[in-house]
């Protein structure tokens, strides 16, 4: 299903377009009708199902004819700083061409992130993505503005109630006029958060959906490296099984250019798509690749969905996808039409608690290559359990040859999504600086004072068609 097929508005289309999407993941196709027709919504949803654009999208496609300029519009609290500031880059990625503004409130900032939030809640953002603690303290100082908030999402709802916010979402909720439209989505659905939707949803549409899994018949690898060995390891790779079609994935177009010349000036047969790439030579470039005159394509995620080639025989994947359902969209390029596949992933030390992540909605480790010792030693795979914050793995070396373990249970880090980190955008701004997608640069939000920096990041959404 197509996302023009949900009737959305033109320019919220553009931003879904500009960022490489077309077609929607399933829990997307589910929720986001009924989000459109007014009801509430308990949704059960793991990361990397695409469940952040399945409420995002919706909420700003009925605020951009319904919103209140001097009033907060939608609430989106959250358990934690880093998915704050992820829910904010896909936002912005995704509302870029309508006039939605939004702010990210969390903790841990200085006082100067504190004076431009306030600044924002007082003269109202249409959407706010919040830690919980952080918007009690401007709520308790009564300038925030929500008297006519029309919808209130509870993202991971499950990790809030067992990171001990049951008291401060329900305070927050005081606040709300009665009359709204009420979303939770939560990983698993134990008694209190049924006890929790109970008392906050009105006769509520059930979503069940798990993420999707790679075809078996695709074979799994993962080269746990520093960042440094992963063009030598790339080159190898290409020369050791000398393949007819080779499709690599980076997150980053900076890194697919820098690859890209890198791999000419090794004499491979290579080129590039990217967002930057008119959609002509795009064309051209999958024209050739399609027919084997080209063997090696080195491209963002823009081409991680929605292309229809059979007879790709490896997919590299240069560095860690943001999330689950972009590994299985990514590595699901080969093996398709009855063929077989493999399909490799690169993982650098700050990338390790991500693809652990990832492993954990796959269900089970992905193996772990040796690193050839020609390269030297490699970090051992040892990412940080779940209550950790950071995204950097051990900094332990393994020698070459050795394998690493599958320790550990990690969480996504803070800011490597493929969007611009930013807590304000557009309207009402955090004073973060960060990086923001190509077709956003140099652009700067109305109404707010706070900076955006100019990156290389592809994409404005996450997960699944957009996160």
């Amino acid at each position: 299903m197509t996302f023009r097929e949900f009737g959305l508005d033109e320019s919220l289309l553009e931003g879904i377009e500009a960022s490489g999407y077309e077609n929607a993941t399933p829990v997307q196709e589910q929720v986001i009708p009924i989000i459109l027709s007014g009801k509430d919504l308990i949704a059960s949803a793991q990361t990397g199902t695409g469940k952040t654009a399945a409420f995002l999208l919706p909420i700003v496609n009925k605020l951009i004819n319904a919103r209140h300029d001097d009033q907060i519009s939608a609430l989106v609290i959250v358990p934690t700083r880093e998915l704050a500031v992820q829910i904010a880059q896909n936002l912005e990625g995704l509302s870029y061409f309508t006039p939605i503004s939004s702010i990210a409130v969390y903790g841990g900032g200085d006082g100067s992130n504190f004076s431009t939030e306030k600044q924002a809640l007082s003269r109202g953002a249409d959407i706010v993505i919040c830690t919980p603690g952080r918007m009690i303290a401007h709520l308790n100082m009564g300038y925030v503005k929500m008297k006519a908030l029309q919808f209130l999402v509870l993202d991971e709802a499950d990790r809030m109630l067992d990171m001990g916010f049951y008291d401060d979402i329900m305070k927050i909720i005081s606040f709300m006029p009665p009359v709204r439209q009420n979303l939770l989505f939560s990983a698993t659905m134990p008694t209190k958060i049924r006890e929790l939707a109970r008392k906050i949803l009105h006769d509520p549409a059930e979503v069940n959906i798990a993420i999707s899994k790679p075809p078996a018949k695709i074979v799994q690898k993962a080269f746990v490296v520093y960042e440094t060995q992963k063009i030598p390891l790339v080159k190898w790779l290409l020369k050791s099984t000398n393949l007819k079609s080779t499709l690599i994935f980076c997150s980053k177009k900076h890194n697919v250019k820098q690859l890209t010349a890198e791999l000419r000036r090794s004499k491979f047969n290579v080129k590039e798509i990217h967002s930057d790439l008119e959609q002509g030579a795009r064309e051209d470039v999958l024209l050739e690749f399609r027919s084997r005159r080209l063997p090696i394509l080195v491209a963002t995620d823009i081409l991680s969905r929605g292309i229809d080639i059979d007879n790709i025989e490896m997919v590299i994947n240069y560095d860690v996808p943001n999330d689950g359902e972009d590994y299985v969209h990514r590595i699901g390029r080969t093996a398709r039409a009855e063929t077989d596949g493999i399909a490799f992933t690169f993982i650098s030390e700050k990338e390790q608690n991500k693809f652990r992540s990832i492993e954990d909605l796959l269900g089970q480790p992905v193996d772990k290559e040796p690193v050839p010792a020609e390269f030297g030693p490699a970090p051992e795979y040892s990412p940080r359990s779940k209550s950790g914050r950071s995204g950097r793995g051990g900094g332990k070396r393994r020698n070459p040859g050795g394998g690493g373990g599958h320790n550990g249970q990690g969480r996504n880090s803070p800011g490597q999504q493929r969007n611009h980190p930013g807590g304000a955008q557009r309207g009402s701004a955090s004073g973060n600086q960060g990086q923001r997608a190509p077709h956003q640069q140099g652009r700067q939000g109305h109404g707010g004072n706070g900076q955006s920096g100019h990156g290389h990041s592809e994409h404005g959404q996450g997960r699944g068609g957009a996160q």
